[in-house]
């Protein structure tokens, strides 16, 4: 009774707010009149249209402040009138503010005529900064909102691919109809009565939590149907191996006694053994009475495609080639390219494919070794389109193979010759993308990594991927893989140090695009020029460790750890890293040198065969064959080398094709 007693005053305040908010007035004047009777006392309470116009006028402050973009008056407004239970735990109220944050944060750019006042608009970039180091940060983890954790670092929002849609007519008008919404919502619910709010609270809670078990109970039965199916198979084929396993170990106790096997018997234990690898229609045909038949349906269920042997091409006549590359017509010229061409590309890996190559290398074929006048490299500056293309595809292609890259590299001729074309190429996409991936490629071996720093190609390749979404996928993927391998030596990254900051923007935009093939070289990029105390400085200047967690929630584990290793590199003190690749010395590493012969060498060709025109092999052995031209099978090198972790970021030279089939990096 005594706790009654001591709450009564707002009980009986409850009561009447309710009967006064249900409309029962009767009620209401009976129950204020029985209770002056007895000398209860009642809380004061608002009057209900009070609230209600007090309200409007909150909302209607709000909404001005909104469309003025004055941010102090309506955050001002937004901590004093919406209760810190809903701006702090509900889910749509926090998507809400972030959203608002963001509007007064990009105000200026949407609204100003002309330039915006930039003291204005760095002190609206800073709040929305602050806001994302505090209250914000808790919404870091949500996907939908990463992007955005960025905006304060992206000199021109306005252009970035990534903030498109805040600067679209439409996106204003949308959260601000969201904004209408929420306070009508919210300020109606401030005027429940409390005892309907006491009421709704705790009939919720139980609904919830009723709810939150029967959901736990669905998904620990899902769970369970999924581990139970996974036993019963593991079951089965644990059953099925061990019978296999007693049959074949009483057939050897048989053959000791002098008992044969027969094909039939062989051909069901196969069948059953098999039955997961390749088709039991297969096992069947099969002709048994073989001997190693079993063992070959192993190693073909394993290797298919490797059993047959491989002829070698028939030998050209490399002079007169040589003689009609210099000159013949244009159109023969294209023709010939394109059929030396596809001898490489689609010749098969192995002896064919050494011998072939071994051909071209033997014959001096693109005259590496040439000091004539006129030479077949020389066709890289034809003013046809078309050869430069296909004499750029021919490189390539020679690039793809180690030792197509020995013998390009024998003289700095030809990589200075790529480099001048790659500079005034502009026209042609497909010639750029080939010239692009033969330089990358060569930048697998130390001396043309050497040449090509002191040629001044990072600061071009920093150039063109300041506007990455122009460029092909190809060269995107290209060109920081390249700019990753030159950044691995210690000129590349001192070079790096001339323009620190202009490289960390371009490798920090670079960290968001949307062709995920190319983070593994911008995250190598990173790690390897942060060895660098001057660079280490910029960046942490500019908050690139801000910028790095931003992204440390996207893609998947191995990318997560790799940006957690820049971090880390980040943060250090170190004055020398201590990577394997940041000396000079200008010694081979024969492990990083392997062939990598992409499709795209053969994508969309330019020319097609006439009636009665000759292209690709037909066009070779009709007018160009030749007599033991083809030689014995060359060295290989080896590929056994370092490996390295996959939570660690790329450390060593690669090339897009290599990375992504996995040899040794």
């Amino acid at each position: 009774m005594g706790d009654v007693l001591a709450h009564e005053s707002e009980l009986l305040a409850l009561v009447k707010e309710y009967l006064d908010f249900a409309e029962f007035e009767d009620t209401l004047k009976t129950f204020s009149k029985e209770c002056k009777i007895k000398g209860k006392l009642l809380s004061k309470t608002a009057g209900g249209s009070l609230r209600d116009s007090k309200s409007l006028v909150i909302q209607k402050d709000l909404i001005a402040a909104f469309d003025s973009g004055d941010q102090k008056v309506f955050f001002d407004l937004w901590e004093e009138h919406v209760p810190s239970s809903i701006r702090d735990g509900d889910p749509l109220a926090q998507k809400l503010e972030f959203y608002l944050h963001i509007h007064f944060a990009i105000y200026l750019l949407k609204h100003s005529v002309g330039r915006p006042d930039k003291e204005d608009l760095d002190e609206r970039i800073s709040y929305f900064k602050t806001y994302l180091e505090t209250k914000g940060a808790a919404l870091s983890q949500t996907t939908e909102f990463l992007p955005f954790y960025a905006l304060p670092f992206v000199p021109n929002p306005m252009v970035h691919p990534s903030f498109k849609e805040l600067f679209q007519d439409s996106w204003t008008p949308e959260l601000k109809l969201k904004l209408e919404k929420f306070l009508a919502l919210i300020f109606k619910a401030s005027n429940t009565p409390k005892l309907l709010t006491l009421y709704k609270e705790n009939g919720q809670s139980n609904k919830e939590m009723s709810q939150q078990l029967h959901q736990q109970l669905i998904e620990a039965e899902r769970r369970s149907m999924t581990y139970l199916k996974r036993y019963n198979k593991i079951q089965a084929d644990y059953h099925n191996l061990i019978g296999v396993t007693a049959e074949l170990v009483d057939s050897l106790e048989a053959t000791v006694s002098g008992k044969m096997i027969t094909p039939e018997y062989l051909q069901s234990v196969c069948v059953r053994l098999f039955s997961n690898q390749m088709r039991q229609s297969l096992a069947h045909s099969v002709d048994f009475t073989r001997p190693g038949t079993a063992s070959t349906m192993l190693r073909a269920s394993l290797a298919p495609g490797k059993l047959k042997d491989v002829p070698l091409l028939p030998s050209l006549d490399y002079e007169k080639l040589k003689k009609d590359l210099i000159w013949g017509s244009d159109r023969l010229k294209a023709f010939l390219l394109q059929a030396l061409r596809w001898r490489l590309t689609t010749s098969h890996p192995g002896e064919q494919r050494e011998t072939v190559l071994e051909a071209y290398i033997g014959n001096d074929l693109l005259d590496c070794h040439s000091h004539g006048q006129r030479s077949v490299l020389q066709l890289l500056h034809s003013k046809s389109e078309v050869v430069r293309q296909y004499m750029a595809r021919l490189i390539n292609a020679f690039a793809s193979l180690a030792e197509g890259r020995l013998y390009l590299a024998q003289t700095t001729r030809v990589l200075r010759m790529l480099e001048e074309r790659l500079k005034e190429e502009d026209e042609d996409v497909v010639t750029r993308e080939n010239i692009l991936g033969a330089l990358q490629k060569f930048s697998l071996r130390r001396p043309l990594q050497t040449a090509m720093i002191r040629d001044g190609l990072i600061f071009w390749l920093i150039d063109i991927l300041k506007d990455p979404d122009c460029l092909s996928d190809y060269t995107l993927e290209y060109s920081v893989a390249l700019l990753m391998n030159l950044c691995l030596r210690s000129a590349g990254k001192n070079m790096c140090a001339k323009v620190a900051g202009l490289v960390l923007k371009v490798l920090s935009d670079l960290l968001g695009h949307e062709n995920h093939e190319i983070q593994p070289y911008v995250n190598g990029a990173l790690y390897s020029i942060l060895s660098i105390p001057s660079i280490r400085e910029e960046a942490r200047a500019m908050g690139m460790e801000y910028v790095l967690r931003c992204f440390i929630k996207e893609g998947n584990a191995e990318m997560v750890r790799q940006i957690e290793f820049i971090i880390k590199q980040l943060n250090s003190e170190e004055l020398q890293d201590g990577v394997l690749e940041s000396d000079d010395d200008e010694e081979e590493d024969d492990e990083e040198d392997h062939d990598i012969m992409e499709a795209d060498l053969d994508k969309d060709e330019l020319i097609q065969p006439q009636l009665g025109e000759l292209s690709g092999e037909k066009l070779l052995t009709t007018e160009y064959l030749g007599i033991m031209t083809n030689t014995g099978k060359m060295r290989r090198k080896g590929l056994a080398g370092v490996q390295r972790s996959a939570d660690e970021p790329l450390c060593r030279p690669v090339t897009p094709g290599g990375h992504r089939t996995g040899y040794p990096v």
